[in-house]
């Protein structure tokens, strides 16, 4: 009986880098998806205390816009008209908006 020689196959050069770049892409993905999701959290952090300073601006707007209409009263407008002795004519106030 003849013994079977064993053909083996040839891997080219190119195959052996095609190879271990498939290795490594598949030990280095991992990392990748740590990274990203990592960088998204922190992304997601600054929006949320961005979000917090917007609403804290806010509501220091209302209040700086209530002082404002609190100031701008025609009862205000009034007594301060009264308080230095000034003579309240309608006909020359204008308003801006």
């Amino acid at each position: 009986m003849k013994k079977k020689k064993k053909k083996y196959r040839h891997v080219s050069k190119f195959e052996k880098i095609l190879y271990t770049l498939a290795v490594f892409l598949l030990m280095i993905s991992p990392l990748i998806i740590v990274f990203t999701k990592s960088t998204l959290s922190e992304v997601n952090y600054e929006v949320e205390k961005l979000k917090k300073q917007i609403t804290s601006q806010e509501k220091e707007n209302e209040s700086l816009e209530m002082k404002i209409n609190e100031l701008a009263s025609l009862e205000n407008i009034q007594k301060v008209i009264k308080e230095k002795g000034l003579v309240y004519n309608n006909d020359n106030i204008k308003n801006i908006d």
